[in-house]
């Protein structure tokens, strides 16, 4: 699993690449802590070159989530698979994501 943080146009990105297992989420949650940091600035979880998402996956989604949330920026996540999709999707994620 490999998480890249940049910004761009005054967003922070999050290009998650690989499986977000829970081998993975310690890891993933140490390369996700500039993203508290985002006051006045909205959040991309970029999900094209995620393969699977797992239970800790969606934990560590929320908890940026609720971190965006107070400080007024939004969440958006974008280049979803299908595979990644129907996981949101009987989740109930996706209704609290707004997804591009």
């Amino acid at each position: 699993m490999n998480t890249i943080i940049k910004e761009q146009d005054g967003n922070l990105v999050a290009l998650f690449e690989g499986r977000l297992d829970t081998a993975a989420t310690a890891q993933t949650e140490r390369d996700l802590m500039p993203l508290a940091d985002c006051e006045g600035k909205d959040i991309i979880l970029d999900c094209t070159a995620l393969e699977y998402i797992s239970s800790s996956g969606l934990r560590l989604f929320l908890s940026v989530l609720k971190n965006a949330k107070p400080k007024g920026s939004h969440v958006y996540v974008t280049g979803m698979n299908a595979q990644i999709r129907s996981v949101f999707t009987m989740t109930g994620f996706l209704n609290l994501f707004e997804v591009k």
